[in-house]
C-alpha cells in the first residue's frame, strides 16, 4: 500500500471500494485521467504496488524517484504501453474521461492516439519531416484533403515550436535534424492527432541544455491544451516544469501534491531524504 494519506480524515472512497489518498484527487472539472489501486507485475515480480493518482488538464504532473522505483512503469500504464510486454500484468482501474482504458472493448490504437507518448530517446520515423507529422492524421483519417493535411502539419509544428526552423525543408528526413529538433518533431507527431494527453518519459535526458530549455518552454506552452505527465530524474526540471509532483519509491507512491510544497515542505520522511540527496 502507498504511504499517502494514512489518516482516515485524509482519504475519500475510491470507485473500487478501497481508499484513494485525498491529495491524489483533483477538481472534477479538470480531471482527465484517474488511476485507482493500480498494481503492476512482471511475471512474479511486483513493480507497482497500489498506486492511486489523478491527472488533470491544468497542471503538468512530474513523476520523480530513484532509478527502478516504478515511475516509468506506471507512466506506461496510462496508455497501455505495458501491453507490449508479454509478462506484464496490470490490475486496478485507470480511466480517461471516465472510460475504463483496460476494458475489453477499448481500441488500444485509438487510446494511444488519445494519450500520446514521447520517449527518452527521440525516435522520428525514417521519413520526411512532413510525413513524420502527417503519419498519424493519415492513418486515423483526420484530413479530408491535401490542404487539410498541410494545415494539420503546420499547426502541429508550430505548437511544437519547430515550424520556423523547418518550414523550408519539410521534405528533408526527420532523422537529419538535431537531437532537440528530433524530440520536438516527435512531440509534433504526437499532437498532430489531437490527443487529450501526452506522456513524456525523460524527454530531455539525451539532450543538451539549450535543447532541454526549448523542450521545457514547450511543455509550458502546451499546458492546459493537453494533460501532461513527465517522468524525470532531474528534480530541478520537475520544479521548473510541473505544478504537481509524485514521488515514487520501491514501486509505491510515497507522496503526491503541489510541486512547491513537495520540494519545500515534504510530509514524508522518505521524500525529504530523497530531495535532500540522502539516497537516490
Amino acid at each position: 500500500m502507498n504511504n499517502v494519506g494514512k489518516n482516515m480524515n485524509d482519504v475519500i472512497p475510491s470507485p473500487v471500494g478501497r481508499e484513494a489518498p485525498k491529495d491524489s484527487v483533483i477538481a472534477q472539472e479538470t480531471l482527465k485521467m484517474k488511476a485507482r489501486n493500480v498494481d503492476v507485475f512482471y511475471a512474479d515480480k511486483q513493480a507497482i504496488d497500489d498506486v492511486s493518482i489523478d491527472v488533470g488538464l491544468e497542471n503538468v504532473v512530474a513523476f520523480i524517484g530513484p532509478s527502478g522505483c516504478g515511475k516509468s512503469t506506471f507512466l506506461r500504464c496510462l496508455n497501455r504501453m505495458n501491453d507490449t510486454i508479454p509478462i506484464a500484468k496490470v490490475t486496478g482501474e485507470i480511466t480517461l474521461d471516465g472510460e475504463d482504458i483496460y476494458a475489453s472493448d477499448m481500441d488500444v490504437v485509438q487510446l494511444r492516439a488519445r494519450v500520446g507518448m514521447v520517449f527518452q530517446k527521440p525516435n522520428p520515423f525514417p521519413k520526411s519531416i512532413f510525413e513524420n507529422v502527417a503519419y498519424g492524421p493519415r492513418i486515423h483519417g483526420l484530413a479530408a484533403s491535401k490542404l487539410d493535411m498541410d494545415a494539420i502539419v503546420e499547426k502541429s509544428l508550430r505548437r511544437a515550436g519547430l515550424w520556423e526552423e523547418v518550414k523550408d525543408r519539410l521534405q528533408d528526413s526527420g532523422t537529419a535534424l538535431s537531437g532537440g529538433q528530433q524530440q520536438r518533431l516527435c512531440i509534433a507527431r504526437a499532437i498532430a492527432v489531437d490527443p487529450e494527453g501526452i506522456l513524456m518519459d525523460e524527454p530531455c535526458s539525451a539532450l543538451d541544455p539549450i535543447a532541454t530549455a526549448k523542450i521545457e518552454e514547450l511543455i509550458h506552452e502546451l499546458r492546459g491544451r493537453y494533460a501532461i505527465v513527465i517522468v524525470t530524474h532531474n528534480m530541478q526540471q520537475a520544479a521548473r516544469v510541473s505544478q504537481r509532483t509524485a514521488f515514487f519509491h520501491l514501486g509505491t507512491l510515497v507522496e503526491y501534491g503541489d510541486t512547491s510544497d513537495l520540494f519545500t515542505n515534504p510530509r514524508e520522511e522518505r521524500t525529504k531524504d530523497y530531495i535532500t540527496g540522502r539516497y537516490g
